[in-house]
């Protein structure tokens, strides 16, 4: 790829000391860049030990846009996992979906070892999320093994030996993918919390006022305190029937 692309652009000089810190393979993960574009990545990751993808193995893709890593990547998986849909943008605040929660000090191994940690969890109903039984998701992490990439091969190949104990995390690893998942908890709380608030009786009595209000004219003024009278009532009624 030597003078394809601009070696003083920050995204180039970026991704290219990405590559070299990754050369080697882990028994965790392994991630190259294609041979023929340098901002398209594909990767493949051990399912996490005491899961229902222990024992998987999951190839994906990785893209990234060229002002990487000042925006992040987007990540599509390959493999069947019973936990993300295949060949779909998955969506995650290490992800494209989510530019507001990305830092720029992370990166593909970062974003590598957040996948891993987020595929136990609880998809909660985010667009790429699948939620598969325990017993389809242990099927699936045992045929991964025989899974092929039409670019890279047989991934059984790509990582480093688990005959051993898996080295553990690097202390800025385990910060880093920590500060990731609580993002993404907050997240999905601030979501059930909204979720919460739209089902409330305060929301159902605005929804009332706000559909009693068709003008400013005296008209739509006593249509608004008919609205305010119906949700008044409507509040009394809802906590008397949740104290009996």
């Amino acid at each position: 790829m030597d003078g394809k692309y601009n070696a003083k652009s920050p995204a180039v000089k970026r991704i290219m000391r990405e590559a070299c810190e990754l050369q080697a393979a882990t028994d965790h993960y392994w991630a190259r860049p294609l041979e023929d574009n340098l901002f398209e990545w594909h990767f493949t990751v051990r399912g996490p030990s005491g899961t229902d993808f222990e024992g998987g193995l999951y190839h994906g893709r990785i893209l990234l846009p060229p002002e990487y890593p000042m925006k992040p990547p987007n990540i599509i998986l390959l493999t069947p996992s019973g936990r993300f849909e295949v060949n779909k943008k998955i969506c995650l605040s290490i992800s494209g979906h989510h530019p507001e929660t990305w830092q720029p000090s992370w990166s593909i191994r970062t974003a590598l070892l957040a996948l891993v940690a987020f595929m136990p969890t609880d998809g909660q109903g985010t667009i790429g999320a699948l939620d598969y039984t325990p017993e389809e998701r242990q099927v699936l992490a045992k045929r991964s093994a025989n899974w092929s990439c039409d670019q890279c091969g047989h991934i059984a190949g790509h990582l480093a030996s688990s005959d051993e104990e898996a080295a553990p995390l690097s202390t800025e690893e385990s910060e880093l993918v920590g500060q990731i998942t609580f993002k993404e908890e907050d997240n999905a709380a601030a979501a059930a919390a909204t979720a919460s608030q739209n089902n409330s009786p305060v929301s159902e009595a605005a929804e009332v006022v706000a559909e009693a209000q068709p003008d400013g004219s005296v008209a739509g003024s006593q249509a608004v305190i008919l609205g305010l009278l119906v949700a008044i009532a409507l509040l009394l009624y809802r906590r008397m029937f949740l104290l009996e």
